[in-house]
């Protein structure tokens, strides 16, 4: 499972999704939809954008957490 971790990052900065979609140049929708984290796809413009905004890493939007299921299937 892939977290999105854009409400946290625009928490830290103090800044609203509206403000991000304006200086990333991203659709509010597709800001609000990373932020709930109801998002399917992820355009990779989008996603350099916003680390170029947020001064951050790639790591700092998405984080990776294996799935239980694939955890125990690894074990036997």
């Amino acid at each position: 499972m892939l977290k999105i971790k854009v409400s946290d990052l625009l928490g830290r900065h103090k800044m609203s999704q509206k403000d991000l979609a304006n200086m990333a140049g991203i659709r509010q929708t597709t800001v609000g939809a990373l932020y709930h984290e109801t998002v399917r796809r992820i355009d990779v413009k989008h996603l350099d954008s916003i680390c170029r905004v947020l001064d951050c890493k790639i790591e700092d939007v998405l984080e990776y957490i294996p799935d239980q299921k694939t955890k125990k299937a690894k074990r036997s």
